[in-house]
This record gives structure tokens, C-alpha cells and sequence, in this order.
């Protein structure tokens, strides 16, 4: 290729995103979070981080029960109801304490039924302090792990290594660093847009942009450097060598031969990971505006578990939902429950539920794959009277994974009528230090420098580093464990069983009846049935859809044999069973 032609392209290698599938995605090669992660972590566990864009309203997607009349007397245009609707807010968990009751946003279903299943955690008021408000600032400060004062160049992910990068022995990106021990990209972002979260100081991510894997091998593949001047890959010029001109030249061709080296990967790793068996969902099933109608989703976190299923080894990605910038039309003037809003908490929803699908087919991945969303801040808490809510400060972020402690962190907000926004309870950077720490194996003194210690730079190196715990904020939190996430996945036995349970029939032995008592924590079908004691139907006791709660039902035995039989209990996902006596 000629030198200007490769120059005339190189614009373009330099400045887009490639895609895969269909969907974009930069390959952040120099962030320095995985080599952290190889370095210090004893396994290999993924982090997925959902961006929420543009301001998540939490109250709508987290009802408040116990202030049920304060919420809606604040935002009485876009209140979700309560009662008396076929579109209702779904209880989410009865057995929480009264100032932790929440309800879910009737679209988020599959939100519901991942909670059931105990992989679903909320973390309520979580913020940081003096929220502006700000879209571009907000973004920017939970990105880069800071607080409200702070302007750093780089974000908390790509900030891992920044203290003894050099001291773990995988050099630097592109000219020493070992790629024998990390073959793949160290984080991958989809979209057109390099985020701050993996920036460091002084590198720039590597982006390509095509339609699908071949073709980005086959583009990459013609990107062979200046053979004008030797006739093979060829090398600036010799009176450019020693001058800075010649070092970036020299950098963006080792950046060209690891872009190879990435797309013969990816594209491998991507075939090996074969389609998926389960169905994503693609379309919003209700009324809501044309542009809210594709699930944004989908196509991400199915690419991602393609991937991962084909042995890729990149541990952080970044994937991206829009149009939470809420001002008007949330919600459908005719009905609160229907809208933009809804749209996107359906899509939120109904796609990790199917990821977490794709990801149970697939073996083990489940095991090692948890996700946290983010948004730049919350909404008011009184709606605006264009059927939607204002820029606010704090809210709800969600954890999703087999790996989650499940349940609700943090209390119902306060609601009084002098109060505009949700205050803050946790700030963000506890959330994602006890993510760090619990999932991801890094060390909490590494954690404390990284969240909550102060950005300087070497007068030497130029090379940034993190230093702390800061002096200048007395009100910065500091690393303080939270329930959030575990790395020891031993089943969530106990979490299901204390919200779904058959118990024990009475009277037991029984003659012609007895009465069945068992919990639900949601609305479902339940199936009793009776087996004999090698496990052969003998005959349905029940069959029919309950409301959360206790329930006790009378069944009768008339006719039966006498004899050991055993009664088991079905939802959609709990079984259980246990033993009966017929006696006459």
C-alpha cells in the first residue's frame, strides 16, 4: 500500500468503532483493568457495566409501598397505580422490612422473576455529593470515579493499574506490553464513542468499524504499513526516527499489527462461540413512541455471551441504553403505565432475563458474568406538567448475575414535601469498590487509591498515579462493605426458600382430607400434585394462580389407598416436596 494511501485510511482505522453481528464496538486495548485483573485476581470473573444514558427516573421503576400516598400525591400525571388497574405496580418481595417495600414498573416482569431466582439486587439513593444535575458532568464524574471536584483525564476502570502497572511485568500498550497472556482486547464498548470509565493517561484506544468479523479480518488485512519504502511492512523514515514524529508513526504501525491480531481473534473466537439457543426479545410489545419500540439491548448482551461462550478472555465491557432524558412524554398521557419509560425498563428487563438464559446454556458462564448498571443521576421527585420528571441527583442502581446477593440495599427514599430529590444513601464509588473487591478479586488497599484516593502525576514519568486516601474532603465515604456481590457461588437456596416454600400438610396422616399450606412471593400458577412413593402421579391436588403470600387449601383424598405418598409443590421455577400418610 502506498504511504499516502495508508495515511488517507488511517484516519478512519484510528477514529470508528468495528462491529461485530451488527454491533459496534471499540476495542480498548489500552485500558489497563484486565492486566490488574490477570495480575491480581484468582479468577476469571466478567464484569458488564449498563449504561443507563440520559437519567434514569428510579421512582417509576422503583414504587414506594409504604409512602404509596406521598408518591403519588407528588406525581399524581405519571403515579403508577397501585390498585384497581390491569396494569399495576408487581410487589416485589413481601418478606423485606416495611421501609424497604418497593414495588416494580408492570413492564418489568422478567425483572421480577430474575429477583425470584436470586439474581437481582437494587441499591437504593445512590449518588454522590453535590449532584449538579448535569448530563455531560454526571457521566463524566461516574466515569472517572471521582467526586463533584474533580477533573480527571482518565475513569476508575482504566485507572486500575496506573499505581504498579510496571511492577506486574506486562509492560506497556503497544511497545512492551505481553500479549502472550492476554490474547484479547483487555475491555470491549459497544458503540461509536470511547468512554472516559476506560481512559488512562496518555493512551488512546484502538477502534476499527465493518459489518461483521470476516469483513473486519479482510479490512485489517490490507492495512500493511508503508511498502513503499521497503517493500514489505516497512518503517518510517530514517531522519523521522529519533524525532517524536518518527515515535508516533512507529506507534500507530504496532498499533496496525495488533488490530490484525484482534480481528483474527475476535473473529475466531466469535465463530466458536456458535448462535445461541434462546429467543431475545426485539420488540416492545405495547403503545409507546416508534423510536422505543427495537430493544437496544438484545443484540449486545448476545454478542457478548457469543463471545465469552467462544473463549474470549476480555473481562469488562460496556453496553449502552438511551433515551432516559425524560422530560416530557415518559409516560402516555391515557396511561401511566404505558410510554418511552416503559419501553426501556421492558427492554432492560426482557433482555437480561434472556442473557442470563444464554448464559445457563451455556455451561458455566452464568457462574462468572455479573452486571451493574449506571446513569448519570436520578429525576425529581415531583413529575412536571409535561407528563414527565426533571433532572434530579440520586437513585437506584441494579445488579444482575448468579453471583448477586440478592435483595434491596438501602431504604425506601424520603418523600416529604420540602424535599425535591432523592437523597443519597450510598455513594456510587461503594457500589462499584464492593463490586471490585467481592467480584473481581482486587485488593482493597489497590480499591481505596483507586475510588477514593487522590490523581497526581509522576514529575519523572508523566505517568499518573493514584495516591489517598484524600485529605481536602472530609465527607468522602470511605471503602465500607455492602451485600452486594460474592464470588462463592453456592445456589440461592436459601434466598428462594425463604419467599417460596411448601410446608408441612396438616392433618399428616390424613384420611379423606387435608390442608396444603405453602408461600409465593409473586403471582403464579401453583401445581400441587401426589405421587406414590416411587414417584408415579396418582393425582393433582391443585392447579391454579395465587397472589403473593401465604396460602392454605383444603384437598381431598377420598378414595385413596392407604399408604406413604409424597406431595410436590411446582412454580415456575421452585419445587418442592414432601411426604403424606393415608390412613383410613
Amino acid at each position: 500500500m502506498k504511504r499516502r494511501n495508508f495515511l488517507k485510511r488511517l484516519p478512519l482505522a484510528l477514529s470508528i468503532p468495528f462491529s461485530i453481528g451488527g454491533i459496534p464496538i471499540k476495542v480498548l486495548a489500552d485500558n489497563q483493568l484486565t492486566a490488574l485483573l490477570q495480575a491480581n485476581a484468582d479468577n476469571d470473573n466478567v464484569l458488564i457495566v449498563l449504561q443507563m444514558h440520559g437519567g434514569n427516573d428510579g421512582l417509576n421503576t422503583l414504587i414506594p409501598v409504604e409512602k404509596y400516598e406521598q408518591y403519588y400525591s407528588r406525581r399524581p400525571n405519571i403515579a403508577i397505580p397501585a390498585k384497581d388497574s390491569l396494569r399495576k405496580y408487581i410487589p416485589l418481595d413481601s418478606t423485606l422490612p416495611s421501609d424497604a417495600q418497593v414495588g416494580l414498573h408492570p413492564d418489568m416482569l422478567a425483572m421480577k422473576a430474575l429477583y425470584d431466582q436470586g439474581r437481582v439486587t437494587f441499591v437504593q439513593g445512590v449518588s454522590y455529593e453535590n449532584n449538579n444535575g448535569s448530563h455531560f458532568r454526571g457521566r463524566d464524574i461516574s466515569f472517572m470515579g471521582g467526586g463533584s471536584n474533580d477533573y480527571f483525564d482518565s475513569g476508575w476502570l482504566g485507572r486500575y493499574l496506573a499505581d504498579y502497572y510496571f511492577d506486574k511485568g506486562y509492560g506497556t500498550y503497544p511497545d512492551s506490553f505481553n500479549y502472550a497472556l492476554m490474547p484479547d482486547p483487555l475491555a470491549l464498548e459497544m458503540g461509536s464513542e470511547v468512554s472516559l470509565l476506560f481512559h488512562q493517561k496518555g493512551n488512546i484506544p484502538t477502534s476499527l468499524s465493518i459489518d461483521e468479523p470476516d469483513k473486519f479480518e479482510d479490512f485489517i488485512n490490507e492495512l500493511n504499513g508503508f511498502d513503499d519504502l521497503s517493500g514489505n511492512r516497512g518503517f518510517p523514515p530514517d531522519f523521522l526516527e529519533a524525532s517524536p514524529y518518527g515515535k508516533e508513526l512507529d506507534w500507530v504501525l504496532k498499533i496496525e499489527d495488533k488490530s490484525k491480531d484482534y480481528a483474527a481473534r475476535l473473529a475466531k473466537v466469535y465463530a466458536d462461540g456458535g448462535a445461541t439457543s434462546i429467543t431475545y426479545p426485539q420488540k416492545y410489545p405495547y403503545n409507546a413512541p416508534s423510536g422505543s419500540l427495537d430493544n437496544p439491548l438484545s443484540k449486545q448482551l448476545q454478542l457478548i455471551a457469543r463471545l465469552l461462550a467462544g473463549g474470549c478472555k476480555t473481562r469488562v465491557f460496556l453496553v449502552k441504553v438511551g433515551g432516559f432524558d425524560t422530560h416530557a412524554d415518559q409516560v402516555e398521557s391515557y396511561d401511566p403505565t404505558m410510554g418511552s419509560h416503559a419501553a426501556l425498563l421492558f427492554h432492560i428487563s426482557s433482555a437480561m432475563k434472556a442473557f442470563q438464559e444464554d448464559l445457563r446454556s451455556r455451561g458455566s458462564l452464568e457462574n462468572r458474568v455479573l452486571t451493574v448498571t449506571t446513569s448519570e443521576f436520578g429525576r425529581r421527585i415531583s413529575s412536571n406538567g409535561s407528563f414527565g420528571t426533571d433532572h434530579g441527583t440520586g437513585g437506584p442502581i441494579y445488579i444482575f448475575g448468579k453471583g448477586v446477593k440478592p435483595g434491596v440495599v438501602g431504604k425506601v427514599p424520603n418523600l416529604d414535601p420540602d424535599v425535591h430529590n432523592i437523597e443519597m444513601q450510598y455513594d456510587y464509588r461503594q457500589v462499584y469498590a464492593n463490586i471490585m473487591k467481592d467480584w473481581m478479586g482486587v485488593e482493597e488497599d489497590t480499591i481505596s487509591k483507586v475510588l477514593f484516593g487522590d490523581q497526581k502525576t509522576d514529575p519523572v514519568t508523566a505517568r499518573n498515579f493514584i495516591e489517598g486516601p484524600r485529605l481536602d474532603n472530609e465527607n468522602l465515604p470511605p471503602y465500607t462493605p455492602m451485600p452486594l456481590a460474592t464470588t462463592v457461588i453456592t445456589g440461592i437456596d436459601e434466598f428462594v426458600s425463604t419467599r417460596f416454600a411448601l410446608k408441612d400438610c396438616y392433618p399428616n396422616p390424613a384420611k379423606n382430607k387435608t390442608t396444603m399450606s405453602f408461600m409465593v412471593n409473586s403471582s403464579n400458577l401453583v401445581t400441587i400434585n401426589l405421587m406414590d412413593i416411587e414417584g408415579r402421579p396418582i393425582k393433582t391436588l391443585i392447579n391454579k394462580n395465587y397472589e403473593p403470600g401465604e396460602h392454605k387449601e383444603e384437598v381431598d383424598l377420598t378414595g385413596l389407598p392407604t399408604g406413604n405418598y409424597i406431595y410436590q409443590m411446582k412454580t415456575e421455577f421452585y419445587k418442592g416436596s414432601k411426604k403424606l400418610v393415608i390412613i383410613k
